[in-house]
């Protein structure tokens, strides 16, 4: 890699500190959520008349799919995970752009905070819930966490690149 890439505020460094950052918030607050706030002796806890908080442990993938897949199945996501950090943490090095930079640091990083949840308790600690009355009618969304919102902004951070920023100039 050129040295370049190396100097300050290169998108690698604001990537790394994106990643950090992620997954140091994700796991401060599911840290303070099970043993400051009592989530697990709480229940559901609503926030607003859309969001509550709920704890959920997700030993499955994104969704809560295959989770009654064993425990040999953890470790087969944990290696895939890290698989994907790697690959993503290489493609962050030759990034030249800043934006997606910093949208690779938020997916790794997330990857990260959920890796450590899966490694530390065997599953993903997952807490947020929305969801919306109206009448009869009623929708929940799937219970998520902070880790798996920087990934969605991360990735949702490279496709508004791909699509709106392509002409932008790039760091030599």
């Amino acid at each position: 890699m050129a040295a370049a890439a190396f100097r300050g505020g290169a998108p690698w460094r604001l990537g790394l500190t994106a990643a950090l950052a992620a997954a140091a918030v994700d796991q401060a607050v599911k840290l303070w959520l099970l043993h400051g706030f009592g989530l697990t002796e709480r229940g559901r806890v609503p926030v607003t008349s859309f969001l509550d908080l709920v704890l959920a442990w997700n030993t499955g993938i994104s969704y809560g799919l295959f989770q009654d897949a064993g425990p040999l199945w953890q470790w087969v996501l944990l290696g895939l995970k890290t698989v994907a950090v790697v690959l993503l943490l290489a493609w962050l090095a030759r990034t030249r752009s800043r934006f997606a930079g910093i949208a690779l640091g938020l997916i790794v990083g997330g990857a990260i905070g959920n890796a450590i949840d899966r490694a530390v308790h065997g599953a993903v600690m997952d807490f947020v819930l929305f969801h919306v009355t109206a009448g009869a009618w009623a929708f929940q969304w799937y219970v998520f966490n902070l880790a798996d919102a920087a990934i969605v902004a991360g990735v949702i951070g490279l496709v508004y690149e791909s699509l709106f920023l392509q002409d932008t100039p790039k760091l030599p």
